[in-house]
């Protein structure tokens, strides 16, 4: 196919709305938005849907009081499916639920300054209320799970209340997670009652099944909060191209057309989800899967048992799903994109929609690397495009660069074989160490407890990254450490570490990681005096249990280096030996608590000898 050709054809995707072309023909078709998806999911899910929206927003309330408000919607949708003409028929689906909310009694005494959102213009209205949404609220209990004597009668005989009150308690905990994941664990959850409810110990069985369920939840939850951050902080360019870059991961078989199809869909539904518009996302996301399910043939091979599901349990998962096998003897991208004559002529006559094609054809070879990576390959290929092609002999410029081409693929690989090599030679411990000590150097501004958070974290994909075959541990561990540092970033935006880490955190969401890996020490922080009380020994260091004990000596580094970040790998070594000689020595003595008052002394004097802390 013709550069031109081609460039043309994908445009014509490229350039649709984020809300599909499918859907805006319907929304023309249908003068009522809520009684058009009133239809699509049916009375039983469009409650539960709704269900989750209010309990979302309103995390306070009552079952009953939200049954109150629900019903109101349900009425509505049923007037409106009747006569869609009616005036408030015409209204959009956010709108309702938020006029809804802002017709509370006294709403303001439940919410507060929350209240004041009601006086704002949608979509501003909307954005205020979603900044009110708190993750895991201490307010709110997590699902009470009734006793076991009495779970598979109630759910028997009050099926339907009985997994309303499941998804109305997971919804007003995880006021974040989308409305179809629910509406899946709530299947897991009946699936579950089903299997157990037949046993004979009833309780053990529900407490194996739940414990997966609830871990599932939160992992998906993680990943879903991710990408609306991703989503919020780059805008739609940037997540269209890492979403692209997954779906041709994922289905390297299927044509660039279908991708660029789906992406637009996926585009909107992220877009709804996000914004809190569960309904509308529940119903779009069905819709999706409907239309892969439909063309299974074109997609995946790995989504068959998936399509055969009811329609609830059918996207989650088919997001699940493992990665189709890739097409063989794919041709190499060398001749393509470095050795053709014309690259310039694609690349100028419609830029997005040759580096689409580009980022397709590049993470559909290669399911081994993050998203991050085929970006940043991308970001590297385009930046080459632009200056080549300003040159008077293009080919000649960009013909022998694919060593440079590969320079963010080595130093990525450097990485996790780097880190996996030290977790492996030294054990988790002397690994979450390193990392503190790291990370300690790069933003001694954070406290210590959310240091130690971090590094536990950061650990703990290391754990989980390194066990893995060789062709899955680079997108395990860059996909995962995307999430930590994202978290890293939101608390930058509300309490600001440094210079370094707000760059990091903004000038681009490919090189984040390589951005964090590379920052050095911070030369502008200036350290709290030396502190003696920072560091006091008891006899808790000889009795607590080892994890304490672990934690309090994680914590006594990093509250060490905040007073020095320049320290040396030397001078932590002989100071963490003269402790470890300290606790060994006092946890012997018949008078603990003198000896550490003596030992733990010259120890401070030592430590302030060698860092050149004066007293």
């Amino acid at each position: 196919m013709k550069w031109v050709t081609l460039i043309s054809f994908i445009f014509l995707f490229s350039s649709a709305r984020s809300r599909n072309l499918q859907r805006v023909a319907r929304e023309a078709e249908h003068k009522s938005e809520i009684a058009h998806r009133y239809n699509d999911l049916k009375e039983e899910t469009f409650k539960a849907v709704t269900m989750i929206t209010f309990a979302q927003y309103l995390q306070r309330c009552s079952y009953d009081g939200l049954s109150k408000l629900v019903k109101d919607v349900v009425d509505l949708a049923q007037k409106c499916v009747a006569n869609e003409d009616a005036p408030e028929c015409t209204k959009s689906l956010p709108s309702i639920f938020l006029d809804e909310i802002c017709q509370v009694e006294k709403l303001r005494d439940s919410y507060g300054t929350m209240a004041d959102c009601c006086s704002k213009a949608d979509p501003e209205r909307n954005e205020c209320f979603l900044s009110f949404k708190v993750s895991q609220p201490d307010f709110v209990q997590p699902y009470q799970r009734p006793a076991s004597d009495v779970i598979c009668k109630e759910y028997q005989d009050n099926r339907v209340p009985f997994l309303g009150h499941f998804i109305y308690s997971v919804a007003r905990r995880e006021p974040f997670l989308y409305a179809p994941t629910i509406l899946s664990l709530a299947a897991d959850y009946e699936h579950a009652l089903q299997t157990c409810c037949k046993e004979s110990d009833v309780g053990a069985c529900l407490d194996e099944k739940a414990a997966a369920i609830k871990e599932r939840a939160k992992k998906v939850s993680v990943k879903q909060q991710y990408s609306c951050g991703i989503l919020k902080k780059f805008g739609e360019r940037t997540f269209k191209a890492d979403k692209l870059a997954l779906l041709s991961q994922k289905y390297p078989k299927a044509p660039l057309s279908e991708m660029l199809k789906i992406l637009q869909h996926v585009m909107g539904i992220y877009k709804e989800c996000c914004e809190g518009d569960m309904v509308e996302c529940m119903d779009d996301r069905a819709e999706l899967m409907t239309y892969m399910c439909s063309k299974q043939d074109v997609f995946s091979s790995k989504i068959k048992d998936c399509c055969e599901k009811p329609v609830v349990e059918r996207s989650e998962c088919i997001i699940e799903a493992e990665f189709d096998d890739k097409p063989e003897d794919l041709p190499s991208l060398v001749e393509r994109y470095l050795e053709d004559k014309e690259v310039c002529k694609g690349f100028e006559a419609g830029h997005d929609a040759f580096m689409a094609e580009f980022v397709y054809e590049y993470a559909r070879r290669h399911p081994e690397f993050s998203t991050q990576l085929i970006l940043r390959v991308s970001k590297g290929y385009e930046a080459l495009m632009e200056k080549c092609c300003k040159t008077d002999n293009p080919p000649e410029c960009y013909g022998n660069t694919v060593e440079m081409l590969h320079k963010p693929i080595k130093e990525t690989q450097e990485v996790v074989k780097t880190n996996c090599e030290l977790l492996t030679t030294k054990g988790e411990t002397d690994f979450l160490k390193a990392l503190l000590i790291r990370y300690t150097k790069k933003m001694p501004q954070v406290s210590t407890d959310t240091l130690v958070e971090i590094g536990k974290k950061m650990s703990a994909i290391g754990t989980k990254c390194c066990q893995l075959p060789e062709d899955r541990r680079l997108p395990c561990s860059e996909g995962y450490l995307s999430i930590v540092i994202q978290d890293m970033c939101r608390r930058q935006e509300t309490t600001p570490i440094n210079d370094n880490v707000s760059h990091c955190c903004s000038d681009s969401y490919a090189y984040r990681r390589p951005c964090f890996t590379a920052m050095g020490v911070d030369t502008k922080y200036v350290p709290p005096a030396f502190d003696p009380e920072m560091f006091s020994f008891d006899e808790k260091l000889c009795t607590a249990p080892p994890a304490e004990r672990e934690l309090g000596q994680m914590k006594l580094l990093v509250n060490l280096i905040k007073r020095k970040p320049q320290m040396t790998e030397e001078q932590i070594k002989t100071i963490a030996d003269g402790f470890t000689a300290m606790v060994d020595k006092c946890c012997k003595q018949s008078n603990i608590d003198t000896c550490f008052g003596e030992e733990g002394a010259n120890l401070i004097v030592q430590s302030r000898a060698i860092l050149g802390i004066s007293a």
